[in-house]
């Protein structure tokens, strides 16, 4: 059964506070202004320009996506080097861009990146307002009831602190007891790994984690800079990217990544795109530009994939 563009089957059952409560990611920028690509601009252009038009991926859209000739991507602009704004304030640039663009590219179709904050993505995506997300969604069991994935990248989350680390604070939940730590609000790192951090500490006989949510990673940085907060969890990869953007006001502390999950593209489970996502993605995966565009923002080679990985549960 074909959908139209203002989709609304599944909006009255996902749009409401059960799928706010499953957005969960996490998104980071540490500083005001926006930062520069860890490469030149010129290591890997846009996805338009470096991807071809992958016709088989295309001959698997839905007729009246490949009519309007559009796909409306969304993503929270704060969490830098994955989506954020330029020095413009308001061309949206960063990893997930380019890749969403390369999608584009692969599909024949142009990509409007749409901002919006992170906890009313994958509502705004149930009801039709958006077609596809990137915004690097965590893939968990409970979002995958609601909404369809397409991975892309495989990584795990970490927690920002102080220079030198004066709080002694790793993902070790106990070295968070009694401490104040801070997440983005809808985020795997708040609505999840934080609380169940806390229970860890109570059961042990220690104080709780104080968890304060704030509505968008730069917030959330902002408060351990400014001494509001201990430490901030989130995805190791854009806290240790921030970090360094931001002249080491906070780094990342030592250690593993906690709990590598699966990112991400996320997808209306009633809008027919994800076979001809998967099979753009399969195309993307497996060119030159995959590694470029990892080169181009500092993504480390160890969380990249392979294609097969679209095969695997």
């Amino acid at each position: 059964m074909r959908h139209s563009r203002q989709r609304a089957t599944r909006s009255t059952i996902l749009a409401g506070s059960v799928l706010l409560a499953l957005s969960l990611s996490s998104c980071t920028n540490a500083s005001q202004a926006a930062p520069e690509p860890a490469g030149s601009a010129a290591s890997a252009g846009s996805g338009a320009e470096a991807v071809a038009l992958n016709e088989a991926a295309r001959d698997l859209l839905p007729e009246e996506i490949r009519a309007a000739g559009t796909l409306r991507v969304a993503s929270d602009p704060t969490y830098a080097p994955f989506e954020y704004y330029d020095t413009d304030n308001k061309t949206m640039i960063g990893y997930d861009v380019d890749f969403s663009d390369a999608v584009g590219a692969a599909l024949g179709l142009e990509v409007e990146h749409v901002p919006a904050t992170f906890d009313t993505i994958l509502p705004g995506l149930a009801s039709g307002k958006y077609d596809m997300a990137m915004s690097t969604f965590s893939i968990t069991p409970e979002r995958e009831k609601i909404v369809d994935f397409v991975k892309y990248l495989d990584g795990g989350s970490g927690v920002a602190v102080l220079p030198g680390n004066p709080k002694n604070i790793s993902m070790d939940p106990l070295s968070m007891c009694g401490k104040k730590i801070a997440g983005q609000k809808g985020s795997i790192q708040s609505m999840d790994y934080l609380p169940k951090f806390s229970k860890e500490c109570v059961d042990a006989g220690k104080e709780p984690i104080t968890i304060r949510n704030f509505p968008g990673q730069t917030d959330a940085n902002l408060a351990l800079t400014s001494g509001r907060v201990d430490a901030v969890v989130a995805d190791s990869m854009s806290l240790a990217y921030q970090g360094k953007e931001a002249d080491g006001q906070f780094e990342l502390a030592a250690g593993e990544d906690y709990d590598p999950i699966p990112t991400g593209i996320a997808l209306s489970q009633d809008g027919g795109l994800q076979k001809a996502v998967t099979e753009a993605t399969r195309g993307i995966l497996d060119s030159d530009y995959y590694q470029e565009i990892g080169d181009k923002w500092g993504i480390p080679d160890s969380v990249l994939l392979t294609s097969d990985a679209l095969d695997k549960k």
